[in-house]
């Protein structure tokens, strides 16, 4: 289980990096339009994240 649990992070810090690599001026921006957004705004975008990695991994299984 670690192993996959590893295996996870270690993915999920590969596509996180991948935007700033080759993008980092929008990347910025887009940092900065989070960061000036508002409290519910941020719990929006969390929880459709949360959703989306939910159904990718109802798929893949």
């Amino acid at each position: 289980m670690w192993d996959t649990l590893l295996l996870a992070v270690a993915l999920m810090l590969v596509m996180e990096g991948i935007l700033p690599f080759l993008m980092p001026g929008v990347w910025r921006q887009t940092f900065r339009r989070l960061t000036e957004a508002g409290d519910g705004q941020v719990r929006f975008i969390g929880l459709t994240s949360m959703l989306i990695g939910l159904l990718l991994l109802y798929f893949v299984n």
